[in-house]
């Protein structure tokens, strides 16, 4: 009897605890099965929202690309490329107009690059003193010219002058055209003062050769029938950017001897030249240098002057403006 009591107890409670752990396991069950549920369901939403999304854009890029085929191509010289199907365009921004396109491509009449602007410009390559072995003289050099890119009024003007007299002096007007990307060709008169006034015809060109080299070549025929020829070369070394070394040589040659103007035939004079120059701006450089000029053939016949000795070397100082 005392023993059948506790075993009786223990039946029951094994009883007890096999029941609450069906219990349990049951209740882990359901929850997992609710949870698997609402994941699905979520799963199911956020796919069917991103369909919407997706179905959304590809309906925005076709109305984007509709429009994009029906708006007109804009004229010029550049076509633009439709924007991005991407891009959808702000409703502030107004639709691209006919004068919109014509503002921004106008029709370009001739070369873009050349104005029709009429300008100027003045420049004394030799303003100078020569002092040598005989007396001193001044001398000048200069060129300009007036007009646009392509056409140009050209001038030239040269002379010596010793004491209160002109010992040579001569004027050059031209008309110029740009041939080249560095090159005018010239044509006009050229009008002599001293030592004897005669006018010549002249026909020449001038520019900027390979390696730099400054040229003008002008060939001349007189109201008399002479002929003649000039070239002058000349080369700008930078030392620095303000100290220039300028080497130049000119040349001239005539067909037949005038003795009135004291020229020979061929080769008539030489003139070799080096100045140093110092640019306080580019429109004002003084400069010192040494200069050489010499009379060949049968203009050295005629040459009378024996106060300067025929190639003997002259110091100069000067200044070199332009405007």
């Amino acid at each position: 009897m005392t023993v059948a009591r506790p075993l009786a107890a223990m039946s029951l409670c094994l009883v007890l605890a096999g029941i609450a752990r069906a219990q349990d396991q049951d209740h882990r069950s359901s929850g997992s099965q609710e949870h698997k549920a609402e994941t699905a369901g979520q799963d199911r939403r956020n796919s069917g929202g991103q369909e919407l999304r997706s179905a959304g854009a590809q309906e925005r890029r076709k109305h984007t690309a509709e429009a994009d085929d029906d708006r007109p191509a804009p004229r010029g010289h550049i076509e633009s490329a439709p924007p991005p199907a991407s891009v959808i365009v702000p409703p502030w921004i107004p639709d691209v107009s006919d004068e919109m396109r014509r503002a921004a491509f106008p029709d370009v009449q001739g070369h873009a690059a050349h104005d029709q602007r009429i300008n100027g410009f003045v420049l004394f390559d030799q303003l100078e003193w020569r002092a040598g072995n005989g007396p001193g003289s001044l001398s000048w050099s200069n060129t300009g010219w007036v007009g646009g890119d392509i056409n140009r009024v050209w001038f030239r003007t040269e002379g010596d002058g010793v004491g209160s007299g002109m010992d040579a002096a001569r004027v050059h007007l031209l008309y110029g055209r740009a041939v080249a990307r560095w090159w005018n060709v010239v044509a006009g008169v050229r009008q002599d003062l001293q030592p004897g006034a005669q006018t010549w015809l002249a026909v020449g060109v001038q520019g900027l050769a390979p390696g730099f080299f400054d040229v003008e070549a002008t060939a001349y025929l007189s109201d008399e029938g002479q002929t003649a020829a000039h070239v002058e070369v000349g080369y700008d070394v930078l030392i620095t950017n303000r100290w220039v070394l300028q080497p130049v040589m000119e040349m001239d040659v005539y067909g037949k001897p005038n003795a009135s103007i004291g020229v020979g035939s061929g080769l008539s004079t030489g003139e070799a030249g080096i100045r140093l120059r110092y640019q306080f701006t580019r429109e004002f450089a003084p400069y010192v240098g040494v200069s050489w000029l010499r009379a060949f053939g049968g203009t050295a016949d005629l040459d009378h002057d024996a106060d300067v000795p025929n190639g003997a070397p002259r110091l100069v100082t000067g200044v070199r403006v332009w405007f």
